[in-house]
């Protein structure tokens, strides 16, 4: 997947030293909770409730505009219990979509608004399209596709099987998203030294 430009202003966004991009517009609840691991994108508008439980992503994780990630929960007798969330590398998440995962493999890709129930387990190399919307507890295993209509397993006789290089793509697509995700201050500095 082609990547184009994306440019921001560095006044909307913090830029930590690990290398993590986190919009000024994005709601961290409970930051002590929330630990991203390097190059990790979160775009205006998006949640992420580290005040409810553990929220840890991997490297090169992508957080569109509006998505939400908090962690699963179950009800008991005597009250909730919150488990952590754990999202591995090279993952996007589209726009104003809604995790309550148990857990996200690395090289899953989640289309916008797109609606992961509470305690669901994403295993590496999925794909989470478009509006779907996966029940509580569902379990996606590797190299499978979750579309509107539910669960299509993979396989070469499947003309919508997930793709044996899908680690490669994401890898390349979240790096490339985010080499692409510049500075509108960088932008015009290069232009700069271009023209002399």
């Amino acid at each position: 997947m082609e990547v184009p430009n994306i440019y921001y202003s560095r006044d909307e966004y913090v830029e930590t030293a690990s290398g993590n991009k986190v919009s000024r517009e994005t709601i961290l609840c409970g930051s002590q909770n929330i630990v991203l691991n390097g190059k990790v994108i979160v775009q205006s508008g998006a949640i992420i409730r580290g005040d409810l439980g553990n929220v840890r992503t991997g490297r090169y994780c992508i957080i569109s505009k509006g998505a939400v990630i908090r962690p699963a929960f179950k009800q008991f007798s005597k009250g909730v219990v919150f488990f952590p969330l754990h999202i591995g590398d090279h993952v996007f998440i589209g726009s104003d979509s809604v995790i309550s995962a148990a857990s996200v493999g690395s090289y899953v890709y989640i289309g916008k608004n797109a609606i992961i129930g509470r305690r669901c387990v994403l295993k590496d190399c999925c794909i989470i399209e478009d509006g779907a919307i996966l029940p509580p507890e569902t379990t996606v295993a590797g190299f499978m596709r979750y579309t509107k209509e539910g669960l299509i397993e993979g396989g070469q006789g499947n003309p919508n099987y997930v793709s044996p290089a899908m680690q490669d793509q994401m890898i390349d697509f979240t790096q490339s998203f985010y080499e692409h995700f510049q500075s509108m201050n960088n932008s015009i500095q290069k232009t700069k030294i271009n023209k002399n």
